[in-house]
């Protein structure tokens, strides 16, 4: 029965049929990195394959204790400032921005999944972040390297906590960066969007 109802979802492109532009595309795929899931949309502002709102509200509850509008953009507003990056930062002698930023752009389709934010102030969120991160790195491959390093550290942070088992192993976080970057993947955003598009005109895909 669980499986029936999982499976009667409506797909995400019934709904929202339009496709993205290839600068939406970049910035959804700034999460590309986040979500290993088999339901995780990647090229759509809905975070799922399947519409499924009330998972994307148990996720911002259960993960980040975000149960309301006000607190989705309280924690945006921090992530968006200095989030994890300026604690990284005396670990790694860098902040890895990156992390930060694929965490803001998960939250904030989940916040718009599950009716916290409209898509109009969700595509203003994320391109609020866009000089910044396209200010910060140059190709995909750097942005995933300080993810994965930002990662790490967050991972190495849990040990000793009750939290300590929840994530899943590097191993894991490093193989889907991998399938993302691999030029062969044709499924893959960064492969649909490639790292200059945000710097060139838009268009449609």
């Amino acid at each position: 029965m669980a499986i029936w109802r999982k499976w009667s979802k409506p797909k995400t492109e019934s709904k929202y049929p339009a496709r993205l532009t290839m600068h939406q595309l970049w910035m959804v795929s700034l999460s590309a990195p986040v979500s290993r899931d088999k339901d995780a949309s990647r090229t759509t502002l809905y975070p799922f394959t399947r519409i499924d709102d009330a998972k994307a509200e148990a996720w911002l509850a259960e993960q980040w204790e975000i149960t309301g509008p006000d607190k989705l953009i309280g924690r945006l507003g921090r992530l968006a400032r200095f989030g994890y990056r300026a604690q990284f930062q005396r670990v790694l002698g860098f902040a890895p921005l990156a992390w930060d930023v694929g965490l803001y752009v998960d939250i904030s389709r989940r916040g718009f999944a599950c009716g916290m934010l409209s898509e109009a102030d969700t595509w203003r969120l994320l391109k609020d972040i866009v000089p910044a991160v396209a200010g910060t790195y140059g190709s995909w491959k750097e942005y995933a390297d300080h993810y994965l390093q930002g990662r790490q550290i967050w991972r190495n942070n849990l040990q000793g906590t009750r939290d300590q088992n929840f994530p899943a192993p590097q191993s894991a976080s490093d193989a889907h960066i991998q399938s993302l970057l691999d030029p062969a993947n044709t499924t893959s955003p960064w492969n649909l969007a490639p790292w200059e598009t945000i710097s060139n005109p838009d268009r449609a895909r």
